[in-house]
């Protein structure tokens, strides 16, 4: 991650206009992190269609009664579609108080 703190502001500007120029950098990445969501979900939804496949063929088989499918992915994909969400939550947090300090619409 980068760390911008010691970045000097490129143009000075209003309050105004910095609180909405923050406000419209916060609903970017609010997007962006749907957009993650949204593609961890789909690979999620993908591994359980192909284990599924793969228990649905296997399980055809006639010597077979019981099949056992060791996921070690999914739980991957969970963690990090919590701490996605996590993160989230927490600029729709800052959002919301820099929307009360000032209109950034």
């Amino acid at each position: 991650m980068l760390n911008y703190a010691g970045t000097p502001p490129l143009v000075a500007m209003a309050d105004t206009d910095s609180r909405q120029l923050i406000a419209a950098e916060l609903r970017s990445l609010i997007a962006r992190i749907e957009i993650s969501m949204r593609l961890i979900d789909a690979a999620m939804t993908s591994e359980d269609m192909e284990t599924d496949d793969d228990s649905a063929s296997l399980s055809a088989d006639p010597g077979s009664s019981e099949i056992v499918v060791l996921d070690d992915v999914t739980p991957r994909f969970a963690t990090a579609s919590a701490a996605l969400n996590a993160c989230r939550a927490e600029l729709g947090h800052a959002l919301k108080k820099l929307s009360e300090f000032g209109n950034p619409a």
